[in-house]
């Protein structure tokens, strides 16, 4: 009989294409992975991987057996989602992130409701970026994830997962007071192209999207600092030391110095919440979404 979490670390080596990725991914260490694999090769009686320079592959075997595995788990999964809605109860452990100003300004609301009104549910909550988040989702280490996209660059959504939508999240340019347009009314982006912008890291979703919405405009974009954290971006501006994209969500309170200036062009993030389909019918699934949409609409 195959082993099920034997099935699993063939899975994550199968998705994410090396052991180092796929111990990673599973929070175990290497040396785990590599053990596992063997041992599900002995059971099979058939080899799984092949070396490929310093790394390893997938034979055909490999191959085959880890697109079973993946139906397998999938089902699994979907045999305790229609196990828990049989039962009928919010109960057990769910595993959910959001990216940082979802998780200041959903979480606390969302997650004490959960905990008054299920107390026999256990939640760990984190903070994830979004392409990380729904990377979680995908491989199982989440039950949900608080994503976005912005208005003009969306978020890709694997098939297999659903989404429901939370907030649209307005944004402004947040400036010094003393900034030459901080009296004005609204602004444009293309005003700013010879000021420093405070931004996300390297990489990051917010970060890019920003980056080609000014080259769009015909801004090259000077970037003085990063920051991952709103406050971190407004602290600097009020320093004095450039300007930001400053969303509603999670950015209150907004430091002195700081003047917030609508955008001529309205921006929004688009928020939402992502899980497996497969886990649909869970009643932990649909009590955590609707505690999100209730922290939601709070914020009106």
């Amino acid at each position: 009989m195959l082993n099920l979490e034997r099935l699993r670390t063939l899975d994550a080596l199968a998705r994410h294409g090396s052991v180092s990725a796929a111990a990673d991914a599973l929070h175990v260490t290497t040396s785990a992975v590599s053990q596992q694999l063997g041992k599900l090769e002995r059971e099979v009686g058939q080899q799984l991987l092949a070396k490929n320079g310093r790394g390893v592959r997938l034979t055909d075997a490999g191959r085959l057996l880890s697109e079973h595995a993946a139906r397998i788990l999938s089902q699994v999964e979907l045999a305790r989602s229609d196990l828990e809605a049989q039962r009928g109860q919010v109960a057990g452990e769910l595993r959910l992130s959001a990216f940082p100003t979802a998780a200041r300004g959903l979480f606390p609301a969302a997650l004490g409701a959960l905990r008054t009104e299920h107390p026999g549910l256990r939640v760990r909550s984190s903070e994830l970026e979004p392409e990380a988040g729904i990377a979680g989702v995908v491989r199982g280490d989440l039950d949900l994830a608080v994503v976005l996209d912005w208005y003009n660059k969306p978020m890709p959504v694997p098939d297999g997962l659903v989404k429901a939508p939370l907030l649209d999240d307005p944004a402004e340019v947040a400036m010094p007071a003393t900034h030459r347009l901080a009296d004005r009314d609204e602004v444009d982006l293309t005003e700013f192209a010879e000021d420093e912008w405070i931004t996300w890291g390297e990489g990051e979703f917010c970060h890019e999207w920003l980056m080609f919405t000014l080259r769009s405009k015909g801004v090259e974009p000077i970037v003085g600092h990063r920051a991952g954290e709103t406050h971190t971006q407004l602290g600097l501006v009020a320093a004095g030391l450039g300007v930001c994209i400053a969303p509603l969500l999670g950015r209150h309170p907004v430091p002195e110095g700081v003047v917030l200036v609508p955008l001529r062009q309205r921006v929004r993030r688009h928020v939402y919440v992502v899980w497996r389909a497969d886990a649909d019918r869970r009643p932990s699934i649909r009590a955590a979404v609707e505690a999100l949409r209730t922290a939601a609409r709070k914020l009106g």
